[in-house]
């Protein structure tokens, strides 16, 4: 990776703009711009949480997929150019290609349906219709166990806009769930312990969400009887929406009096913005190293983490990605993305290095986290935005079944729903969900 941002200030341009040839002293502007300080950020040894987990980390724009896609298969395959990147893991992850959602339209709504597998227009005479995504279906299992019951992290917070979305995660009503990129605001939502004037607010909002909630109920009964058939239906599903509010202001009630987990924010660069182009590396492997804490900590067992919305996002080196994967097929733009695409993999390899370097039970948290890694789409070789064929890998997760160490190929035409892959992989870490969008079954391939 280079260390340094290509654009500068040349003495030969500003020369030129002065009409004159003397001899200039060295400008702050003319030096190469250093990128922000790297990491020093150090792994425990051991974990006490030995809990199964899943991490779903999205990429936007696609990659280069000439550069990343193996050219054979099974457990003695070759590297791609890519994924070379990854080589010091490489029985630590399986690269799945030539899979897609079936229902998916492609572009840049694939964060919308990433986990999701929904078909955005699936409901005549509406704009946007999603499902809930597999994380959340994760999380109602494992949430009851733990502080928070999922985490949402991007690089924009809150939601975003119908189709290009802030979040990955859905709740059971296709709602988007608001994600967090402020690695302060994070860290003290996690680990820092409220104070007593804190303790109060909170009670007091949770008490007024509480009367709000039990009004809508009431409101919506004395309705309910007035509606016909499919107003009826509407209306129980927005009711089921209200129910999961409801436990959830239960479960913030429950654990307000129960003590954060003590957490140094040593080597944690919590200042590191998501949009600034400089800070951009940094602020990666700060979000990573907090959701290493999160399920070290067990605050939670189900994380989210769009690196990226889609149409937008830099590279590690402040390149522009989204104009990068309008490639068209030329090489040098083509080479560009495929520096992106290793810059994030070499990102994806620390926070693997992290988890593999931590003794948990008979193993590593590595064994028993499942990592979901890829892109909603395929700028393909002609910058097209393609739903088939889309960048997966899965890491992690040796002992919760997951088969390592292998590149599954299916034809892009001729290929088992993505969503076989998410319910494998909720199946693994201890989801009973038996359904799930289009799923036909597990994906035997994969799991065990």
């Amino acid at each position: 990776m280079n260390g340094f941002s290509s654009g500068r200030l040349s003495r030969r341009h500003v020369l030129r703009a002065a009409g004159a040839a003397v001899s200039l002293p060295l400008f702050d502007a003319m030096l190469p711009r250093a990128w922000a300080a790297p990491s020093t950020f150090e792994p425990l040894p051991k974990s006490e949480a030995v809990q199964p987990r899943m991490i779903c980390c999205y990429v936007p724009n696609g990659v280069n997929i000439i550069d990343w896609v193996p050219t054979d298969t099974g457990e003695n395959y070759t590297l791609s150019p890519t994924l070379k990147t990854l080589e010091a893991y490489r029985s630590d992850f399986t690269v799945l290609t030539g899979m897609g959602h079936p229902l998916s339209k492609g572009g840049h709504s694939g964060a919308d349906t990433w986990l999701t597998g929904a078909d955005l227009a699936s409901k005549p005479g509406a704009d946007y219709t999603n499902s809930v995504s597999i994380d959340q279906l994760v999380a109602a299992f494992h949430g009851p166990h733990t502080r928070y019951a999922s985490v949402q992290l991007s690089d924009m917070s809150g939601t975003g806009g119908a189709g290009h979305s802030h979040t990955l995660s859905f709740d059971p009503t296709g709602s988007p769930l608001p994600a967090e990129n402020s690695p302060r605001r994070l860290f003290e939502r996690l680990f820092v312990p409220e104070s007593t004037a804190d303790r109060a607010a909170a009670l007091a909002r949770y008490a007024e969400r509480r009367s709000i909630l039990d009004a809508v109920v009431g409101d919506a009964k004395s309705l309910h009887r007035r509606l016909g058939t499919t107003d009826q239906k509407k209306l129980d599903e927005y009711l089921s929406s209200v129910r999961d509010t409801e436990k959830q202001v239960e479960r913030m009630e429950q654990w307000i009096d129960r003590p954060k987990p003590q957490v140094s924010d040593k080597g944690l660069q919590l200042d590191s913005k998501s949009i600034d182009a400089h800070d951009r590396p940094m602020w990666v492997d700060v979000m990573l190293e907090l959701a290493y804490l999160s399920f070290l900590t067990d605050t939670t067992r189900v994380i989210t983490f769009e690196w990226s919305r889609e149409a937008g996002g830099f590279g590690m080196g402040g390149e522009n990605h989204h104009e990068l994967s309008h490639h068209g097929g030329d090489a040098g733009m083509l080479g560009k993305l495929a520096v992106i695409d290793k810059g994030h993999l070499e990102k994806l390899g620390r926070f693997m290095g992290m988890l593999k370097k931590t003794a948990e039970a008979d193993g590593s948290m590595l064994d028993r986290t499942v990592i979901l890694y890829g892109s909603g789409m395929n700028s393909g070789k002609g910058g097209d935005h393609s739903p088939k064929n889309l960048p997966l890998l899965v890491a992690g997760g040796s002992k919760l079944g997951v088969k390592l160490g292998r590149h599954i190929a299916f034809e892009e035409d001729k290929h088992p729903p993505l969503s076989n892959v998410l319910l494998s992989l909720a199946q693994r870490v201890g989801c009973e969900a038996e359904k799930f969008s289009d799923a036909r079954g597990t994906l035997s391939e994969l799991v065990s």
